[in-house]
């Protein structure tokens, strides 16, 4: 599994939102900002984003995430404070 791979099933997963995935070797950090995520605590966050990629984490295709879910308004505060 490469960045592309994970990236495109996030994309199906999260259709309306930036996904960007960076990493490799099975291990990748991942940027999805959707505003689905607004109102979710960060745990439903990261349960959202694990749920399409699970058969990947159990096939050992993926073994290492690092999540950041964000909504568009969260995302722009980070972008402008160098986060």
């Amino acid at each position: 599994m490469n960045s592309d791979q994970l990236a495109m099933l996030l994309q199906a997963a999260f259709p309306q939102a930036e996904v960007h995935v960076t990493g490799q070797a099975g291990k990748f950090d991942l940027r999805i900002v959707d505003a689905q995520f607004e109102g979710l605590r960060p745990v439903a966050r990261q349960q959202a984003v694990y749920a399409p990629i699970n058969e990947q984490i159990a096939s050992g295709a993926v073994h290492a995430v690092t999540i950041r879910a964000m909504t568009p308004e969260e995302w722009r505060k980070a972008s402008l404070f160098g986060a």
